[in-house]
């Protein structure tokens, strides 16, 4: 579940980063987060 968030997370970065209306720091949470739920997912391994 904590992948899939994660996975969620990096693809609407993604269309933030390259759509004309990004929201500025809100698109670079998402990814610090998603980057987050990675290393979490990692270190529970």
């Amino acid at each position: 579940m904590l992948e899939t968030i994660a996975v969620i997370l990096l693809i609407l970065w993604l269309l933030g980063l390259v759509s004309a209306y990004t929201l500025g720091g809100f698109i670079h949470i998402l990814l610090v987060i998603a980057v987050v739920a990675i290393l979490l997912r990692l270190i529970r391994r």
